[in-house]
């Protein structure tokens, strides 16, 4: 097809499709254990009884332990990956690691929040590190401006998909009996298991019919020599990139606040004492608009420019962050589920793809590797932030206020990036 199609000729629909049916695959993660059941059942069942700021910074810890363990290690897999041709085995191993993580935590009993953790840190890296060579296949499959539908295709796919599963769990937690189950507490821990499977069983596409890129292959241990020498070189050889830095700092900032929102949204609701299930209902209404919302992202990608359009979903955030700390009502809530709704794919994917355009395609691994490793690095900071000032006032929505100085301070960072100066040496 020609540049305006989403299929180039370094990829058949076949691959495409299948690369967009891993985000399918593993947003139930994203939407039934990170947003929705797991910061729920954290503070109803193994955390029943202690205070909500208190319970919130826990959450916040996990959260930043799991972002500290894949930031520190992201961009030597990045290098490993992208000298070992290993890009789809190393996918592979941190998707079925994050699967099965993700099903023990129905076997986790009441109270024992810290084996709950430990499960739940695990389902994190494997999440956050799969994406990392996923994020990179980007390159492999599109080219130039078709790098925005293909990157909304996967996010589209990924609400899609997670939003169906959800939906099944959310009907499994209303009402158990029609599943076999004796309660909402046992169709949340089963809602885990069916993440689980469905995470792994849609991870097979992209196993049997994306084609790696071509590369000399070497074993591992060689691999991971190599990979640290290449690693050194890319720190220094990244400072020649300025659009590059100067993205990944603004992207740094902007999408701590998004991943913190989308995190902890259910758990803030929880504590303005808003009831479980319109809270779950709130998130679903979010996946089923957030679909169409992430292609439509991709199009007006295209027609307006990329930066224009992600700052649009960025001055939705801020407006979001705001509405936010004054919020009393279960209506709001659905009126903020709506809003981030049309907008989250988009902020997600444009930032994807731009990106993409951004880095040269032969170190496109390794530089993914940044990407993620700086997003998820200020994952330490946001569910921190938003937990302790939560501690310090009483209230959890002041800290949500203060995520808005990182929105808007991305978005002058993101105004400052050039496309058309490549390097700078």
């Amino acid at each position: 097809m020609n540049s305006t199609g989403m299929i180039t000729e370094r990829s058949s629909r076949k691959e495409v499709v299948s690369w967009a049916f891993y985000d399918w695959g593993n947003s139930a993660f994203a939407t039934t254990v990170i947003a929705g059941f797991f910061p729920i059942f954290y503070n109803d069942y193994w955390r029943q009884g202690v205070e909500p700021a208190q319970s919130t910074y826990e959450l916040g810890v996990l959260n930043s332990i799991a972002g500290l363990a894949i930031a520190l290690s992201a961009p030597l897999l990045g290098a490993i990956a992208d000298r070992g041709a290993r890009r789809k085995i190393m996918l592979m191993g941190f998707a079925w690691m994050g699967a099965i993580a993700t099903a023990a935590l129905a076997t986790v009993p009441q109270d024992q929040w810290q084996m709950a953790g430990f499960f739940f840190i695990l389902g994190i890296i494997g999440f956050l590190g799969a994406n990392i060579f996923y994020d990179s296949m980007v390159v492999d499959l599109s080219r130039g401006r078709s790098s925005d539908k293909v990157s909304a295709l996967g996010y589209g796919m990924g609400y899609l998909g997670g939003g169906l599963l959800f939906s099944i769990n959310v009907a499994m937690t209303i009402k158990p009996q029609w599943f076999g189950l004796s309660g909402p507490a046992e169709a949340v821990k089963m809602s885990f298991v069916t993440v689980g499977v469905w995470w792994a069983a849609f991870s097979l596409p992209l196993a049997f019919f994306v084609k790696d890129r071509k590369c000399e292959e070497c074993p591992i241990g060689e691999s991971i020599r190599l990979g640290m020498k290449q690693l050194a070189q890319t720190f220094r050889e990244i400072r020649k990139y300025r659009p590059v830095v100067i993205f990944l700092i603004a992207y740094w900032l902007y999408i701590d606040a998004v991943d913190t929102i989308i995190s902890m949204a259910t758990k803030v609701g929880k504590d303005i004492n808003f009831e479980t299930n319109d809270l779950i209902k709130a998130l679903l209404l979010v996946q089923f608009i957030a679909f169409p919302a992430a292609i439509a992202f991709g199009f007006l990608g295209q027609k307006i420019g990329t930066k224009r359009a992600i700052y649009i979903a960025l001055a939705v955030y801020v407006g979001v962050c705001v509405w936010a700390w004054r919020m009393d009502s279960i209506g709001e809530f659905y009126g903020l589920a709506v809003a981030i709704g049309l907008v989250q794919g988009g902020v997600q994917s444009l930032s994807r793809s731009y990106y993409s355009r951004l880095i040269p395609p032969e170190k496109a691994v390794e530089f993914f590797g940044f990407y993620n490793m700086l997003g998820k690095f200020a994952a330490l900071l946001g569910p921190l932030l938003v937990g302790q000032v939560g501690l310090i006032t009483g209230r959890t929505q002041d800290g949500v206020l203060a995520l808005t100085l990182m929105l808007v301070a991305g978005a002058i960072l993101l105004s400052r990036v050039r496309e058309d100066r490549v390097a700078v040496v």
